[in-house]
């Protein structure tokens, strides 16, 4: 046979969580074809992998790339950190079903997903778009209850009524029908906060008809965690669907250390019904300008401003000090806008990180001036800080975590494992040299150790 791709003497990392090997992998078209000895076989080009590892492509299973998977620019800080496969339409947030009328914009934070106002107003529409520009980089996605409030209800500071409930479900079936994966929620932010479980139950009957999944950025991460996580494990399963919880994280100071507990209850809840959650490995977060969490925050940087973009990248006190107001008043100067709120504990983070259930995702937002790091660091990371310098989890666990894990709990069939007949997405990188350069001060910098990256047998990054 001869094969269009040897990836030559590599370390083999399967992504199954299963001890490294050394072998020969061979690519031909989009599949991977062989894995072992092929000293004898012939190939178009032979990659020498010699002292590093072939994986699986990393799956993002919580992106926001839903208009910036038209541009392989802005597409690249995925594809520069091994990532092969993002998750789109997170947090109630999808590009459609939409239809904005001329001049119109959606309300934060729908309008944070492109920067020209595309939309489409049927998903079937939207997955064609994306097909047609032929992206460097796998896409999958989800419909966003957002979205369907938005494009329903002139009121959004109220429960929706049966007949708005009416529309939103056939909008969720047709789009299940195109190829979403599931439905998510963001009910934390102002669109859907006047949703009840009740209404997230109503839209979401389509979901257990086609077999989707629930994505749920919960209601409140902070002191009110725990009401936050039962109302999300009641609706999935009252649905009886998936849950995956999104980005969990414990905000502010007062809630540190709760991660034991909030763990040990997605840990009970797993044992009646499919659940599993999604992380980044920062103590920071980042979102829309909430004057609420400036007292739990030691700091906030400034991501972005409508009104004043100048002041991207600043800390939002320093802001204050310069325009002779406090705090609140500075933050409703800028906005619209988004920052990076320090307000988390790097031992929950730790133990969220290393919990079994938890996957990698970055919920990095593209066109940003100064986003979060995350946008450009989080796998390389995990593999370098978390798992090769503290030692917090083997690197076969960490892996495991953003391939086969998360292809297993999205049903991604045929993707985040390398075996013979899997989508030829690898990733290729030196364990010992992997290394995150993202900074808040300078996030926008591309990782140190990893050489090649491959998506349906095409070469994606080379040489970094």
């Amino acid at each position: 046979m001869t094969f269009d791709h040897i990836f030559k003497g590599a370390t083999v990392i399967d992504g199954t969580g299963a001890p490294r090997y050394r072998a020969d992998v061979g690519v031909v078209a989009e599949l991977i074809a062989e894995i072992g000895d092929l000293s004898k076989a012939s190939a178009k080009q032979v990659i020498d992998a010699s002292g590093q590892v072939v994986a699986p492509g990393f799956i993002d299973t919580h992106a926001h790339d839903d208009a910036a998977i038209f541009d392989r620019s802005e597409i690249y800080p995925k594809l520069a950190q091994g990532v092969t496969t993002i998750i789109n339409g997170n947090c109630g947030c999808s590009l459609a079903p939409m239809a904005l009328r001329h001049g119109e914009r959606p309300p934060t934070p729908l309008d944070q997903l492109s920067r020209d106002g595309i939309h489409f107003k049927t998903f079937a529409e939207y997955l064609d778009a994306v097909s047609l520009s032929q992206p460097a980089i796998n896409g999958a996605f989800l419909v966003g209850h957002s979205t369907l409030r938005f494009r329903h209800m002139a009121d959004l500071q109220r429960p929706a009524d049966d007949s708005e409930i009416a529309a939103m479900q056939l909008d969720l079936h047709e789009a299940l029908d195109a190829g979403a994966l599931g439905m998510s929620t963001g009910v934390f932010y102002g669109p859907a906060q006047a949703t009840t479980p009740d209404e997230l139950i109503a839209v979401g009957r389509p979901l257990s008809d086609k077999g989707g999944l629930i994505a749920m950025h919960i209601r409140n991460e902070a002191d009110q965690i725990e009401p936050a996580l039962h109302e999300a494990f009641a609706v999935s399963s009252t649905l009886r669907v998936p849950l995956v919880v999104s980005h969990h994280k414990l905000f502010g100071k007062e809630n540190h250390g709760r991660s034991t507990h909030t763990l040990a209850l997605l840990r009970q809840q797993g044992r009646l019904s499919p659940v599993c959650f999604d992380c980044y490995p920062y103590a920071a977060s980042s979102s829309t300008l909430l004057p609420s969490r400036i007292k739990d925050s030691s700091r906030i940087q400034i991501t972005w401003s409508k009104t004043h973009p100048q002041h991207a990248g600043r800390d939002l006190k320093d802001i204050a000090e310069e325009m002779g107001v406090d705090q609140e008043e500075a933050m409703r100067r800028l906005a619209p806008g988004g920052a990076v709120y320090f307000a988390l504990s790097e031992d929950d983070v730790q133990r969220i990180l290393a919990s079994p259930n938890a996957m990698i995702g970055s919920d990095g937002v593209p066109f940003q001036e100064v986003p979060h790091p995350r946008m450009w660091g989080t796998f390389p990371r995990v593999l370098g800080h978390y798992s090769r310098d503290l030692r917090l989890f083997p690197l076969e666990a960490a892996l495991h975590k953003m391939t086969g894990l998360p292809a297993e709990r999205f049903g991604l069939v045929g993707r985040g494992r390398l075996a013979p007949g899997f989508a030829a997405d690898l990733t290729v990188f030196d364990a010992e040299q992997i290394t995150d350069m993202a900074t808040f001060d300078a996030p926008k910098q591309a990782p140190k150790g990893i050489s090649h990256v491959m998506v349906n047998g095409r070469m994606a990054v080379v040489g970094g």
